[in-house]
């Protein structure tokens, strides 16, 4: 018999995280790691649109690293270390850090901000920029509330959004598509 997916347990707006421990669904905890999913998500969508196979490589191990992230956040953090939840390495944000200086290799020097756009898998990996970011300042809130998230997960999502708007760049030059720069209304 095939494991049922609703288990009902939520149904009273409570949720357990890794190690049992009872939280109301609206915790920062609970949105935090839920905004790490949403993103998760949007980077396979991202990666569906690409064609690049560096860059879709690039985008599933940001996957992997993300449901890692989202494993420590939904995890009951007194109770981790009893557990075997896999853990983000330094070496993961410097292979973000070089993939960004690959790609701005061959990308021209900007010159004005630009505005998302152009092509579907640009706005797509844009949109997926601005969730990354607000994960990363729903860390910082977690941490600002002495709700403890290993600081390596913020550093990760700061350079991941970055990479991400790289990325964008990158793929709209592999595609061809011009870069939309923003010109402020000045009257």
């Amino acid at each position: 018999m095939a494991l049922k997916i609703y288990t009902k347990t939520g149904d009273t707006g409570n949720t357990s995280l890794i190690g049992g421990t009872k939280v109301p669904k609206s915790h920062i905890r609970i949105e935090t790691y839920g905004t790490v999913d949403e993103l998760n998500s949007y980077v396979g969508f991202c990666n569906d649109q690409l064609s690049d196979a560096a860059s879709k490589e690039m985008l599933k191990e940001i996957q992997d690293r993300l449901f890692t992230i989202g494993s420590s956040l939904a995890c009951d953090p007194d109770r981790e270390p009893l557990m075997k939840i896999p853990d983000l390495k330094e070496s993961d944000v410097t292979i973000l850090e070089n993939e960004i200086d690959r790609m701005n290799e061959v990308l021209p020097r900007m010159k004005a901000f630009i505005l998302p756009g152009g092509h579907m898998a640009v706005s797509s990996l844009h949109i997926a920029r601005c969730i990354c970011r607000r994960a990363e300042r729903l860390c910082v809130h977690m941490q600002q509330e002495s709700i403890f998230v290993d600081p390596l997960v913020i550093k990760y999502l700061n350079r991941l959004s970055d990479y991400l708007f790289v990325l964008s760049r990158y793929t709209g030059h592999l595609l061809g598509a011009g870069e939309i720069p923003w010109k402020p209304r000045t009257s």
